[in-house]
C-alpha cells in the first residue's frame, strides 16, 4: 500500500510550470529578430526626432505669423479683441475637409485622449495639415497628440522603405518607439516620453491601475510622513537625494488639505469640460465639415468675449497655453482675480469645444487651467503659490490624461523640483478618484464617422 505522505510522481502530462520572468526577458532579448528591432528604433529615433523639431518650428512660426506679424502689418499692436473668429472659422472649415476627405479623418479625437497605437503612414498627411489648420489659427489644444501620430507614422514608413518585416509585435514596438521619440520634442526630456507612452499604451490595462493607483497614494502619504516627523525629530535616516538649492517652500499641514481640496474642485471643473468635449464630438459628427466650423467659430467667440471682459489678449484663450503659462507661474500679480475667473471659463468652454472638433493634444490647455486655478487659489490662508500650481496643475493633467503617473512625472519636471511631489502625487490621485467616480458622459463616435441625429421624441 502507498505511503499517503510520500508525494506523487509527477504526471508526464502536468503543465509545466512557466519561466520566471527574468528568464523570459533574458531569453527574449538574446533573441536575433528583438535585437535587430531595437537597432532599428535607435535608428528611427534619429529622422523621427528632426522630423518632430521642424514640425514644432512651423507651427511656432505659423502661429507667430498669425497672432504677431498679421495684426502688425495691418496696424494693430496685437491682434484684436475679435480676432479669433475669423482665424477659429477658416481652421473649422479647413480641418472639416479634411476629417472627411483624408485618410485618417486628421488623427484622432482630442475628447478621446491620447492614443499611442492605430498610427500609419498613409494618414500622416491628414495629421499634419489637420494640426497645421488648428493649432496656429487658435485652436485652444496642444501640438502633443499630432506628435505621437506623426511619430509613430513616420516610423511605420521607415520600417516599410527599409523592407524590414512587418509583425503584429514590431507594428507595436515601432509605432510606440516613433511616438516616444517625437514627443520628447515639446517636453524637452525622454523621461516624460518614455513614461507617457508607457501608461497610454495601457499593456497592464484595469489591474495596473488598480495595482499603481494605491501604490502612488501609499508613496505620497510615506513621503510626507517622513518629512514630517524628520523635521519635528530633528532625526534623518538617509536619502538617495542631491543637496540642490531651489527656492521652493516646505510643506506643511495647510499646503496639503488646501491641495486636497483643490484637487477635489478641479476635478469636477474638469470633468464638465471633457464631458462638454464630448458633447461637442457628437454633434461634429452628424455633419462634420459644419458643425466643425460652428464649433470652431464658438471657441473664438469665448476668446474673444475674455478680450471684451479682461482687455487682455484674445490669445490667453485661443492658444494651447503654453507661452502663456510660463508668464502666468513668473508673474502671478499681473493677473487679477476677475482676469482668472475669466480665463477659466472661457479658456475651459474653449477647449471643450475643441476637445470635440479641431485637432490637437488635451495636455496643455489642461496644465494652463490647473495653473491658473492654483494662481487663483494661492492667496488662501497658508497654501502659496508653489503648492498650488503644483497642485492645480497636477489635477487637472490627470483628469484630462487619466494617467496619474505620467501626470505627476509631467509637473514634477515642469517645477524643476522634487520639493512638491508629495502635494502632487496626492492631488494626482484624488483628482483621479473624482473623475473616475462621475459619470463620463457620451462616448466619442468613431473618428471620421458621421453619427446619425437621435429620432423624434427618443429618450
Amino acid at each position: 500500500m502507498t505511503d499517503p505522505r510520500t508525494p506523487a510522481p509527477a504526471s508526464a502530462s502536468a503543465p509545466a510550470e512557466p519561466p520566471p520572468e527574468g528568464d523570459r526577458l533574458r531569453d527574449m532579448l538574446r533573441t536575433p529578430g528583438y535585437l535587430k528591432l531595437l537597432v532599428l528604433c535607435a535608428l528611427i529615433g534619429i529622422p523621427v526626432s528632426l522630423a518632430a523639431f521642424w514640425f514644432l518650428v512651423a507651427l511656432h512660426q505659423l502661429e507667430h505669423l498669425v497672432w504677431a506679424d498679421l495684426p502688425e502689418a495691418l496696424g494693430w499692436s496685437g491682434p484684436p479683441w475679435w480676432w479669433p473668429l475669423p482665424t477659429l472659422l477658416v481652421a473649422g472649415v479647413l480641418v472639416g475637409w479634411v476629417v472627411t476627405r483624408l485618410p485618417g479623418a486628421g488623427g484622432h479625437i482630442p475628447a478621446s485622449g491620447l492614443h499611442a497605437g492605430g498610427a500609419t503612414s498613409a494618414a500622416l498627411p491628414g495629421v499634419v495639415l489637420a494640426a497645421v489648420f488648428s493649432l496656429p489659427l487658435g485652436a485652444t489644444l496642444g501640438p502633443e497628440a499630432p506628435l505621437i501620430a506623426l511619430g509613430g507614422g513616420l516610423a511605420l514608413l521607415f520600417r516599410d522603405l527599409a523592407q524590414a518585416p512587418a509583425t503584429p509585435q514590431s507594428t507595436a514596438i515601432l509605432g510606440a518607439a516613433g511616438a516616444a521619440a517625437a514627443i520628447s520634442a515639446i517636453f524637452g526630456n525622454p523621461l516624460i516620453g518614455a513614461v507617457l507612452l508607457m501608461e497610454v499604451a495601457g499593456v497592464g490595462g484595469p489591474q495596473l491601475f488598480a495595482i499603481m493607483l494605491p501604490a502612488l497614494l501609499s508613496s505620497g502619504v510615506g513621503e510626507l510622513v517622513f518629512t514630517g516627523f524628520g523635521r519635528w525629530t530633528g532625526l534623518e535616516t538617509g536619502s538617495l537625494t542631491l543637496d540642490l538649492a531651489a527656492p521652493f517652500p516646505r510643506l506643511d499641514a495647510p499646503d496639503v488639505l488646501w491641495s486636497l481640496l483643490l484637487a477635489a474642485v478641479m476635478g469636477v471643473f474638469m470633468h464638465f469640460v471633457l464631458a462638454g468635449g464630448r458633447y461637442a464630438c457628437v454633434y461634429v459628427a452628424r455633419r462634420p465639415v459644419a458643425h466643425t466650423a460652428v464649433c470652431a467659430v464658438a471657441a473664438g467667440a469665448f476668446g474673444a468675449l475674455y478680450a471684451l471682459v479682461t482687455g487682455n489678449s484674445p490669445v490667453d484663450v485661443a492658444s494651447s497655453g503654453q507661452a502663456v503659462m510660463g508668464s502666468l507661474a513668473s508673474d502671478p500679480q499681473a493677473w487679477g482675480i476677475g482676469a482668472l475667473i475669466a480665463v477659466l471659463l472661457c479658456k475651459g468652454a474653449a477647449y471643450a469645444l475643441c476637445l470635440g472638433s479641431l485637432r490637437g493634444g488635451p495636455i496643455f490647455p489642461a496644465l494652463f487651467l490647473g495653473a491658473a486655478a492654483g494662481v487663483l487659489c494661492a492667496p488662501l490662508p497658508g497654501l502659496g503659490l508653489v503648492p498650488g500650481l503644483a497642485a492645480g496643475m497636477a489635477a487637472a493633467a490627470t483628469c484630462a490624461l487619466r494617467l496619474p503617473v505620467s501626470s505627476v512625472v509631467l509637473v514634477v519636471l515642469l517645477l524643476g523640483s522634487g520639493a512638491m511631489i508629495p502635494v502632487i502625487i496626492l492631488a494626482s490621485v484624488v483628482a483621479f478618484v473624482v473623475t473616475e467616480l462621475l459619470p463620463p458622459g457620451p462616448a466619442v463616435p468613431p473618428v471620421g464617422k458621421a453619427v446619425a441625429a437621435p429620432a423624434a421624441g427618443a429618450k
